[in-house]
């Protein structure tokens, strides 16, 4: 089954603020025993959401005026630190479809657009009028527009960035690689089929 076009991604979204948040604060290492990432939408910035009874700390996505964000607003160098695929599956897991920050760690970065999760760049005073505009008024819906590379919300445009190679992939359907070699799995098997040191 092909995958999805992903060519825009619209919705309410939420401001995480601060630079260099890693992968240890998005996803803690507790919760890395997971190998089919079920459940990890819950354990999201856990620590920086809970404390040690289980009360909330008043973190921003659990502010009730962000529930059923889908894209997310960050600073510079977003998801640094270790390499752990578990931080960008919290985020899908947790409903969020776009990431919208001023710079992103490199390996974050694949693994969130080999999920479908498109990462886009903005400066920072465009991230902090965004971040302005969704306090000031949180049904606002922003648009992440891959084939024009902008981002808007309500009469604000903003030309974003994102790597060629993501945003091709992400706009034909074609970017998540072990879906496309899954996919292509029966052409694989009649190849093997007719290649003769194959059958031993």
């Amino acid at each position: 089954m092909a995958l999805a076009e992903i060519k825009q991604v619209r919705g309410r979204a939420v401001y995480i603020p601060g630079d260099d948040i890693d992968t240890d604060q998005i996803m803690p290492a507790r919760f890395l025993m997971s190998v089919s990432f079920d459940g990890l939408g819950k354990a999201l910035f856990y620590d920086a959401r809970f404390g040690r009874d289980g009360a909330s700390k008043g973190h921003p996505l659990d502010d009730p005026r962000h529930q059923g964000a889908t894209i997310v607003l960050a600073n510079q160098n977003f998801g640094c630190g270790s390499s752990r695929e578990h931080a960008p599956q919290g985020f899908h897991k947790a409903g969020f479809r776009a990431i919208v920050a001023e710079s992103f760690a490199e390996i974050f970065f694949g693994n969130s657009t080999t999920l479908g999760i498109p990462c886009v760049s903005l400066p920072h005073d465009q991230i902090e009028a965004l971040a302005r505009a969704v306090r000031d008024d949180p049904s606002l819906e922003l648009t992440v527009d891959l084939e024009r590379l902008e981002v808007r919300a309500g009469e604000a445009v903003y030309p974003c960035q994102i790597k060629p190679s993501a945003r091709d992939g992400l706009l034909r359907g074609e970017w998540d690689p072990i879906a496309q070699l899954l996919e292509g799995q029966a052409q694989a098997s009649a190849l093997k089929d007719k290649l003769p040191y194959t059958s031993w």
